[in-house]
């Protein structure tokens, strides 16, 4: 059913992409290109000043006002594009743009003109049946008609694909106007098809388990959801429900929150799978009518990360207050969109600060130590990790990933016998994860330790990961550790197939192939590894001058220079 319905917003929202058009006008061509350009690369703030100096010269182009609309809407600028989608609407020689519906139909809810909603719906809404249709029913909701807003919720549900959706939205018009029971009862239909165990909805329920007087049922579903790791939002409603507190339905308050849910279900359900551009436009209409929706934030936020968009995405989680209960996740997306614009140290400084102010959750160490490890402070990430760990009462599988982190840092400060340590409990709490056994079985193999249960775990990993380059690569090495050259070889290959700029991995295959005797094609993969050096930057993997070092006398003799165990003998 999820596919279905994602299918049908999926058609939708492609009629929301610009369509190219010829430029006439003298001097048009620059702005209108360059317009282009940054819309086609997702550059937002470029492409709305670009199209607005074009409109500036030719303001009766149907076209640019349509992509200058298109994109003040991505930048969450709903306002700056009313009266472009206006001008868009009164051009009776145009077809009826989706991206001005789409403006203006959010214009009317957001100023709660539920009456100008109900005409637009007789001419014709034209988003796509399912936002048409749930908008249709909030409009009635909104002017009192609860009894033909329910039979048009129904009507939607009757359409193929459709009814997840609609008795979703059906039952929280319910429960907005207080009949919990037939709320809970659609909420807790498994025909919703996953829309129930959405975050969103899960509180919703319960909330509406509270105001039946059934508070220990919703703590079950708290739990059973969410388990006992809760954040502060989650925390907050499981403390008072403990404390026998009636929590009140804040999931809506109106039907203007009605609307703004209806954009952010679909955004959800595009997720995963649509382009991120195409999400932003939905979550970018439910921040504009309910500026507090911080999911809408959220999500809008991860979509501009998604789409490299770091400032716009800093600014967009930068939205959500302090004191809101989902302060914590808007400020470790902030952090994660600094550290991803290059910006490691402000990252840092971001989830210090957090860590002082909500100290008690887990994934704030642990995303602060990633942040610290990625700038090679080892110590302070290994102490952030621990910061972490203390946090928990007993082991919990999910920490596997906070030893295998820490082990990281501790084989890299030189402290292997408590390196070691971690990355067996990483696996003791997770037996199977791939990076875990890929990295404690490469780091034997370096150390020359336990090779055959090295080989054995770097197997158990390229089984669960045969396309990843870093896993392949570690295979044909423990081989070639063990002296099984012609067998590492293929391995090797497949590895620089995977990773073909990789220099550890070339500079690898470089050193099995001289092994098999295929000197010529080893000193290539050896030059090739230097091309893709970072002098800057070098990995802690590779040594630029033993590879200089092979260039110049070949792998026998720097293994002679060192006092290793030259090839042939291994061979033998």
């Amino acid at each position: 059913m999820r596919k279905t319905v994602t299918g049908m917003i999926l058609a939708a929202v492609m009629g929301l992409v610009p369509v190219a058009s010829s430029v006439q006008a003298q001097g048009l061509a620059g702005p209108y290109l360059a317009a282009r350009h940054a819309g086609l690369s997702a550059d937002f703030a470029a492409a709305a000043d670009y199209y607005t100096r074009a409109l500036a010269r030719d303001p009766h182009n149907i076209q640019l006002m349509e992509s200058a609309t298109h994109a003040q809407l991505a930048l969450g600028h709903l306002e700056r594009g009313i009266p472009m989608a206006r001008r868009l609407e009164a051009d009776e020689s145009q077809s009826q743009s989706q991206i001005a519906s789409m403006v203006l139909m959010a214009d009317a809810a957001q100023r709660e003109d539920y009456t100008s909603l109900l005409a637009r719906a007789e001419t014709g809404l034209n988003i796509g049946p399912l936002i048409d249709g749930l908008v249709l029913a909030w409009a009635q909701m909104g002017t009192g008609a609860v009894s033909d807003a329910m039979k048009q919720f129904d009507a939607v549900a009757a359409e193929k694909g459709m009814g997840g959706f609609a008795l979703f939205h059906k039952a929280h018009a319910l429960a907005l106007v207080g009949d919990y029971e037939a709320a809970d009862k659609l909420l807790s239909d498994p025909a919703l098809a996953g829309l129930n165990t959405m975050r969103r909805a899960v509180v919703a329920r319960v909330e509406i388990l509270s105001q039946l007087e059934r508070g220990g049922e919703a703590l079950q579903l708290l739990q059973a959801q969410f388990g006992t790791e809760l954040d502060p939002e989650l925390r907050n409603l499981h403390d008072r429900l403990v404390a026998g507190k009636t929590l009140p339905f804040g999931t809506l308050t109106n039907a203007r929150d009605g609307i703004a849910e209806v954009f952010f279900t679909v955004a959800s359900a595009l997720r995963y799978e649509a382009e991120s551009d195409y999400t932003l436009l939905y979550s970018r209409v439910a921040e504009f009518l309910r500026p507090t929706h911080t999911e809408a934030l959220l999500l809008s936020g991860a979509m501009l990360d998604n789409l490299q968009l770091y400032d716009l995405a800093v600014d967009t989680y930068g939205r959500v207050r302090s004191d809101n209960l989902s302060y914590h996740a808007a400020e470790l997306g902030r952090a994660d969109a600094l550290r991803r614009a290059g910006d490691v140290g402000e990252a840092a400084d971001a989830l210090s600060a957090l860590a002082t102010s909500h100290g008690d959750l887990p994934m704030v160490h642990v995303t602060l130590g990633d942040v610290q490890r990625q700038a090679k402070d080892f110590d302070q990430a290994v102490r952030s990790y621990d910061a972490a760990l203390a946090l928990y009462d007993a082991d919990q599988d999910s920490q596997w990933f906070i030893y295998y982190a820490r082990a990281i840092c501790l084989e890299r400060m030189g402290q292997w016998e408590e390196a070691e340590a971690d990355f067996r409990k990483a696996l003791e709490l997770n037996p199977d994860q791939p990076q875990v056994l890929n990295y404690l079985g490469y780091s034997m193999v370096e150390r020359r330790m336990n090779l055959d249960e090295a080989l054995a775990m770097i197997e158990r990993a390229v089984a669960a990961r045969p396309d990843s380059g870093y896993i392949v690569d570690s295979l044909g090495w423990v081989l070639y550790r063990l002296g099984r050259y012609e067998e590492a070889v293929p391995h090797m290959e497949r590895a620089a197939e995977l990773m073909p700029v990789d220099p550890v991995v070339n500079d690898h295959l470089g050193d099995a192939l001289w092994a098999v005797g295929r000197h010529r094609e080893a000193e290539f993969q050896w030059k090739r590894a230097l091309s893709f050096i970072d002098p800057t930057d070098v990995p802690t993997d590779i040594s630029l001058e033993r590879v200089r070092q092979k260039l110049a006398v070949g792998l026998d003799a720097v293994l002679e220079q060192e006092g290793a165990t030259v090839l042939q003998a291994a061979n033998e």
